[in-house]
């Protein structure tokens, strides 16, 4: 149970409404409301006099949500870090969730645009060397090339958009932190509460991005014609753009409760190793991107090209792995 859920508790306890618990105390109801909400933590002075008013000990009203390996803020004084760790509050916290939650929907989004973009390309390809509605060559790459840029440029504007709002918040992905009373135990809370539907998105993302390829494996199978297999890259995409928009959807909220938690690749022995790996992803990916780009354009084989990105991953996953077991040698 934590801190909001213990007031609740003990106010109904003692038969006070939060109007009534708001005088007793010198403060707002809006104040009791959002200290009941988790919107925010009372001040050291307010918990004691809570403690008072129920006939609890503060113990009980801050320590029953520690874990196991947490501390309390005015533990990190002692902690083996010279340097005094960010603090963050409830408030912060509750802040950092919300923009989250606002800005996953617009990432996935984005991504799905870039991945889509060469769709239109590809299919008017599929008219002009059908000869089909007087589509010619050139009107396929160029009308094609528009459409994708301007997808791709919407996408980029999304991207820019949604880092400028996560900006000080992506501070918790690379540094250590301490949390305020009550964080931890209400961060916890909701992640348990998104689990199911995290779990149940992610699998669905995940299985979409795997049977996309289905119709054209049935299709060359049957002997299908090159202008059927050619659409079907366009279909390819639109199944893999859709899962993938769910997979980052429910991804970014999840790790957004994981980040707070300082839990999975944000401990801080993962974090140190992202500080020191940011700069390779970052060269990685240019010419991962520049490499896709050249090679798309000098063959116009964009229902093929696509292919570099799934290649790349995996290779990205083999060289963070290979420099994870060189820095654990190093150390």
């Amino acid at each position: 149970m934590i801190l909001a859920d213990k007031i609740i508790e003990e106010r109904k306890k003692n038969g006070w409404s939060q109007e009534e618990l708001a005088e007793k105390l010198g403060v707002s109801r809006q104040a009791v409301s959002k200290w009941e909400g988790a919107a925010s933590t009372p001040d050291l002075q307010k918990v004691i006099q809570l403690a008072d008013l129920f006939g609890v000990s503060t113990d009980y009203l801050l320590k029953d949500d520690i874990l196991p390996g947490s501390q309390t803020p005015t533990e990190y004084n002692g902690s083996e870090s010279a340097t005094p760790l960010r603090y963050v509050s409830m408030e912060e916290a509750n802040e950092f969730l919300n923009i989250r939650k606002q800005v996953s929907p617009v990432i996935a989004n984005a991504v799905s645009l870039c991945i889509m973009s060469p769709a239109l390309v590809i299919i008017l390809s599929a008219f002009s060397e059908a000869n089909m509605y007087g589509i010619t060559e050139g009107i396929s790459s160029g009308v094609g090339c528009t459409v994708l840029f301007i997808m791709i440029a919407i996408a980029v504007y999304m991207f820019i958009t949604s880092g400028m709002k996560m900006n000080d918040s992506e501070k918790l992905e690379k540094e250590s932190f301490e949390t305020a009373y009550g964080v931890t135990g209400m961060v916890k809370e909701k992640k348990n509460a998104y689990e199911g539907y995290f779990t149940s998105r992610l699998a669905i993302g995940v299985c979409l991005c795997i049977v996309s390829v289905i119709p054209l494996v049935i299709a060359g199978a049957m002997g299908a014609s090159d202008f059927v297999c050619t659409l079907l890259v366009g279909v390819l995409l639109a199944v893999i753009a859709t899962g993938v928009n769910m997979i980052i959807r429910v991804s970014m909220i999840r790790d957004s409760y994981t980040t707070l938690l300082q839990e999975e690749e944000y401990t801080k022995e993962e974090k140190q190793v992202k500080r020191r790996m940011d700069p390779v992803a970052g060269i990685y990916w240019c010419l991962v991107t520049a490499g896709y780009l050249g090679w798309s354009f000098y063959t116009m084989r964009w229902d093929f090209t696509w292919i570099v990105w799934p290649v790349a991953g995996v290779l990205y996953a083999a060289i963070t792995g290979i420099m994870r077991m060189a820095m654990k040698k190093d150390e």
